[in-house]
């Protein structure tokens, strides 16, 4: 079956690029032809954008408006910059079909896979997909006659984040999946109360692989050793974050370091926001002893590897992501809200119960996608 997968667009995001990437592998494992539908996450420069909006922007400017000539510019070249370490990986791995959406036709593809990731999350869609909310429920394909079904996606949160308007627009499209299936216990919460759907709860698809894949896919351990122990994925710094992490060290006698880098960071020098490459991050897992992330596929791949960890919960981003991931494996002891809630004295390693569990939820994972894509 030729199916096309509809996740947010693959930028620098670590977790990101691995959910599709893992999801494209277990769908073509099992004998289909499977494309990403990512365009790049740049302006596109046409004759327009030079012969009207940049005059227009001039104009402007010189009526005295605080307004950028050529940000669109600037941006594509910056990103250039910062994906030069994720790209290649990008084209290497991932098959992509970088088409816009409203140019695939309805004959490209037999089946779509909404998910995995904050695909359903309403401020994600805008800032990042670059599309509309309609585009996520598959609004492109409305009067298709194709196969539609969503694999983990993810609201974010277990707040309710659409307005009335985009929430009977996307009701009415969700009518049309053949299935779906979400990646939080809250994400099930929502789809009843709020969709009218009976949405069933699997596993985020980097966990139907195993540690073996991806040190055999990525030749992880082909990579640089890494440059200390304890490995440190914090997407929101601190300064509390970081004695909280010199005292980790200090106590169990590690040497702190760190991949990624400050992507977002405007006012940081360039070099400084190159994002490291995908295989050094999982390399980081491979050699860690003890893991201190607040992202929520870090916790992944630290169950995934084996390895020790607290995750710092941030409620902004989604805390009731991380809840009810810990909670699928009765690990929610690695859970901190905030720094003063760690215990020097609790074991935060994972005990062979939480892979037991996690077999019996690839089990049910898998069962969801052959069922429905047979």
């Amino acid at each position: 079956m030729k199916i096309g997968i509809l996740t947010l667009p693959l930028h620098t995001n670590y977790g990101g690029i691995l959910q599709a990437w893992a999801l494209q592998t277990v769908l073509e494992r099992m004998g289909h032809e499977v494309k990403v539908l990512s365009r790049e996450k740049k302006y596109n420069l046409s004759p327009f954008f030079w012969l009207v909006r940049v005059p227009s922007r001039i104009v402007r400017r010189l009526l005295g408006k605080k307004v950028g000539i050529l940000n669109e510019v600037h941006y594509n070249k910056v990103q250039d910059q910062i994906r030069v370490n994720i790209e290649p990986t990008i084209n290497q791995y991932i098959h992509r079909d970088k088409r816009y959406l409203d140019e695939i036709k309805e004959y490209d593809y037999e089946c779509f896979v909404v998910g995995s990731d904050q695909i359903w999350r309403p401020r994600y869609i805008k800032s990042t997909l670059m599309s509309t909310i309609k585009n996520a429920f598959l609004g492109f394909a409305k009067s298709w006659n194709v196969k539609r079904i969503s694999y983990a996606a993810s609201f974010g949160t277990d707040e309710w984040e659409y307005t009335p308007e985009q929430t009977r627009t996307v009701s009415d499209l969700i009518q049309k999946f053949d299935a779906v299936s979400v990646r939080e216990k809250s994400g099930q919460d929502l789809c009843a109360t709020y969709l009218n759907v009976n949405a069933e709860h699997i596993l985020d698809p980097t966990m139907l692989l195993t540690k073996e894949d991806y040190v055999s896919a990525f030749n992880i351990d082909q990579e640089p050793k890494s440059e200390g122990t304890l490995m440190v994925y914090v997407l929101d710094h601190s300064d509390e974050k970081s004695g909280f992490i010199n005292r980790i060290a200090k106590e169990k006698g590690l040497v702190p370091f760190t991949v990624g880098a400050k992507i977002d960071d405007g006012k940081a020098p360039i070099e400084d926001r190159i994002q490291p490459k995908l295989q050094k991050w999982l390399r980081g897992f491979y050699d860690a002893e003890f893991i201190v992330t607040d992202s929520f596929h870090a916790c992944v791949f630290s169950i995934l590897f084996g390895k020790p960890f607290i995750a710092i919960g941030n409620a902004e981003r989604g805390l009731s992501r991380f809840e009810s991931l810990l909670g699928l494996f009765d690990l929610n002891k690695n859970l901190i809200s905030d720094i003063f809630q760690y215990d020097s004295s609790k074991d935060y390693s994972i005990p062979y119960s939480a892979y037991q569990m996690l077999g019996q939820w690839r089990d049910k994972s898998m069962t969801y996608l052959t069922s429905n894509l047979s």
